[in-house]
């Protein structure tokens, strides 16, 4: 884990294809990595190492059936994430108010 606790998570999200990858297991409920594959414009082993970085992040959970890997989205650690994310959000327009209304006079 790195001193900004959630790095890991911006880190994976800022990835195209991993938010793409996110999406379809949305849609899916869960998914392997071949089946993700057929969705996107990558190699399985492609969607292997983005789904590593996505469950590094807590973003996605992994559950081993037989020989293969089913990968689910943790819905409450991107939850987590949002809510984080809006709270910045709120904090910068707050500012740039501020800093708009001292412009002004």
């Amino acid at each position: 884990m790195t001193a900004f606790p959630d790095a890991e998570v911006h880190a994976a999200l800022a990835d195209p294809t991993r938010r793409a990858i996110l999406d379809a297991l949305a849609a899916r409920g869960e998914a392997t990595a071949t089946q993700l594959r057929d969705e996107l414009p990558v190699t399985r082993q492609a969607v292997a190492k983005h789904l590593a970085v996505l469950e590094n992040a807590g973003l996605v959970t992994g559950r081993r059936r037989a020989r293969e890997v089913r990968y689910a989205v943790r819905p409450e650690r991107l939850a987590a994430a949002a809510r984080r994310l809006a709270r910045l959000a709120e904090t910068w327009d707050s500012r740039l108010a501020r800093l708009k209304r001292l412009a002004e006079t």
